[in-house]
């Protein structure tokens, strides 16, 4: 019998059992081969900046990152492209560019020996079996049963454990985040944020990374996708960005939840963690920091209330929620059209720079009047 058992061990997930792995017996399945250095692995569809939060959050368990997990090159703004409006701006920001797959394995590392971590596995069911839960998870041909007091899904945007759920409440809007890498050996000095509704009502992004270039979207899960990714494509290339050496593409589905009712921390005695509860920025994507920030109020709830953790785990969550919603708040100033084109116009927080005129930028960019 286990103490807990956690389905999914990204960045939510491994946390998790590294908080409580010193002290109970927590189980941790992961159907990505994440102890394969170089193996078969499902990429997670992530540009890899660490945001302000996130980095809060690292410094609130503290936990520092190898050098190893940074790419070149580290950038201090952002470009901002209204595509329909012909507008753009550079604002500061201070992101840590990442590679995700390595930040990954990092925190899988910092499990606990005494945890029984087991890659490869599949969650596939759960049921009540008394004071616990039966669960079932299979991989290849075999089939694992196994105990634990406590269930937890940190397994995502299309989150197994959530699904099973009874009275499981409002799915937040799904998206497919779709990104592709090209070998780009001269970068810009800006990470870059495309609005264009003719490509989605989200937006979309272009991360220089270590001689390569990540350009994805979040695309609505429709026929027409990726006729969309093209013609963000068609647009990067006028503006002169250079993704003639495509290298590979990957996909996965990204959550952007437009009211905290659609936020499940916990139901029926199982705790959801990260993006499985639907802790993710409605205004960026960003959700490393709800993944620590989430699975550290869950471990904080076992500690307090090892009979009924998930319950006080929903309890904990306020603050959290709280902070979901002043990003909602935010969000009209950015996928606003008329309300976005009125902030860039001002000027407000933007940064006059001489990158504005340089390669990418497209003509319009280099009107004095729009820097």
């Amino acid at each position: 019998m286990y103490d807990v058992a956690i389905v999914g061990a990204g960045p939510a997930g491994a946390t998790l059992a590294r908080l409580l792995g010193g002290d109970l017996r927590v189980l941790l399945l992961e159907k990505r081969r994440l102890d394969a250095p170089g193996g078969a692995t499902r990429a997670k569809c992530c540009g890899g900046l660490l945001a302000p939060d996130a980095q809060r959050a690292l410094a609130s368990l503290g936990m520092s990152l190898p050098q190893r997990i940074l790419e070149d090159p580290q950038l201090f703004a952002v470009r901002a492209i209204d595509v329909p409006a012909g507008l753009e701006r550079h604002y500061p920001r201070h992101y840590l560019n990442a590679d995700r797959a390595r930040l990954e394995r990092h925190l899988v590392s910092l499990v606990p020996g005494r945890v029984d971590v087991r890659f490869g596995w599949a969650f596939r069911a759960a049921e009540r079996d008394g004071q616990a839960f039966r669960i079932v998870a299979t991989a290849g041909g075999r089939r694992l049963v196994e105990h634990a007091r406590l269930l937890v899904g940190a397994d995502g945007a299309n989150s197994t454990v959530r699904r099973q759920l009874p009275g499981r409440g409002p799915w937040p809007k799904t998206y497919i985040a779709v990104q592709e890498w090209f070998d780009a050996p001269r970068p810009m000095p800006y990470y870059t944020a495309v609005f264009d509704p003719a490509v989605t009502d989200y937006y979309a992004w272009a991360i220089p990374k270590d001689g390569r270039l990540a350009v994805g979207a979040a695309l609505r899960p429709v026929r027409t996708a990726m006729g969309c990714f093209e013609r963000l494509k068609a647009r990067l290339r006028a503006m002169g960005f250079d993704l003639a050496r495509p290298a590979r593409r990957e996909a996965s589905l990204l959550l952007r939840p437009t009211s905290a009712d659609q936020l499940r921390p916990a139901g029926d005695g199982v705790a959801l963690i990260g993006e499985a509860a639907g802790w993710i920025s409605p205004s960026s994507g960003e959700g490393i920091s709800y993944a620590l920030r989430s699975a550290a109020l869950l471990a904080e709830a076992v500690r307090q209330s090892p009979d009924a953790p998930a319950a006080r785990y929903a309890a904990l969550c306020r603050g959290l929620r709280a902070n979901l919603r002043l990003k909602l708040l935010k969000c009209p100033l950015i996928y606003r059209p008329a309300l976005r084109r009125a902030l860039m116009r001002s000027g407000l927080g933007s940064l006059a720079t001489a990158a504005t005129a340089g390669p990418g930028a497209p003509a319009h960019a280099r009107s004095p009047a729009m820097s």
